[in-house]
């Protein structure tokens, strides 16, 4: 192991990650997890049923030479294995707003929550707004969402985002979520809160190199503001779904824990014969999704909780603004 790290933090690996996945998963699932941060992962997107059928999204990638695979779970969702991100932002199919580039992973909260027509629902930090626009998607533009973010320049993406993919039942607002007033009560939550992104890293496709422990520790401090906020907005018998792109406990089981010290807070397992075809890490707390970075998917977290009465956490404040500003999705 230490001269396969030192080989990969020779590279763009923070030579902090490794010892830090070791710690949770093992020798050999880290090797594993190590060996695919090398894969360069296919382009992925889905079709936007608000504009167009997956049928004419197949049809024009077909025709495009693109060659797209459509994913089984998902038939939205499209693989596209020998193209590249520039080769569909050219297509006059995404210029129309009839398909989104999006990782499947990142796909996968919004399916979780499942949301309805006549549903009131928050995405608490909602840009650039693939989420956003995919909960509109799956209701037929027939709930009601609000969409939150902080940044004003990410807000302005969200809000361009949100009317390029038709998503008309969409309300966004450029605030923090956590300053919300209380009075606000939704059916559905989803907070894919801010995060190390330790799952999205890349050695095919290197980023910036940020990820340090001390963002950890400050994206944890504002996950659980930002949790215990969505909790107290959160209709009682109603569900909130929780998801990082990271693959780290520590912003994951044990923030999803620290909620259900609350009696008021309950876990619900997510289940369905579609997590068979997720390359999926092993978990602390049953019930919950961790899926492995590979050459299709990024590594991420999905867990939902539902309300069954007050809601009191211990150490829930607004701290940890700073970690918010910083979030990568």
């Amino acid at each position: 192991m230490a001269e396969y790290e030192a080989d990969l933090t020779g590279a763009t690996l923070p030579a902090c990650l490794p010892p830090l996945l070791e710690g949770q998963y093992g020798t050999e699932l880290t090797e594993r997890i190590l060996d695919e941060y090398r894969c360069r992962r296919a382009v992925t997107l889905r079709a936007n049923p608000l504009k167009t059928s997956r049928e004419a999204v197949a049809a024009a990638l077909t025709g495009a030479g693109l060659e797209p695979e459509q994913i089984p779970w998902y038939p939205d969702a499209f693989l596209l294995p020998q193209a590249r991100e520039d080769a569909v932002r050219a297509l006059p199919l995404y210029e129309a707003g009839e398909v989104y580039l999006q990782s499947l992973s990142s796909m996968l909260p919004p399916l979780v929550l499942n949301p309805q027509p006549g549903m009131d629902i928050l995405d608490m930090a909602a840009a650039p707004g693939g989420k956003t626009t995919q909960l509109a998607a799956l209701a037929g533009n027939r709930c009601h969402i609000t969409a939150c973010e902080l940044n004003p320049r990410r807000g302005e993406r969200l809000k361009y985002n949100v009317a390029k993919q038709g998503a008309s039942c969409v309300y966004v607002m450029v605030t923090d979520a956590r300053q919300l007033d209380d009075a606000f009560a939704f059916d559905r939550i989803l907070l894919d809160a801010p995060c190390s992104g330790s799952g999205t890293l890349s050695l095919a496709e290197p980023g910036p190199g940020r990820f340090t422990p001390a963002l950890v520790e400050k994206s944890v401090r504002s996950q659980k503001a930002l949790l215990a906020k969505g909790l107290r907005l959160l209709k009682p018998g109603q569900e909130l779904v929780y998801s990082t792109c990271s693959i780290l406990a520590q912003e994951n089981e044990d923030v999803v824990a620290w909620a259900l010290q609350s009696p008021g807070v309950e876990l619900v397992p997510i289940q369905g014969d579609w997590l068979e075809a997720l390359p999926l890490l092993p978990t602390r707390l049953a019930g919950t999704v961790c899926v492995c970075p590979d050459s299709r998917f990024e590594g991420f977290f999905v867990a939902k909780l539902r309300k069954t009465g007050a809601v009191h956490l211990p150490g829930a404040s607004a701290k940890g603004k700073a970690a918010a500003r910083r979030r990568r999705r």
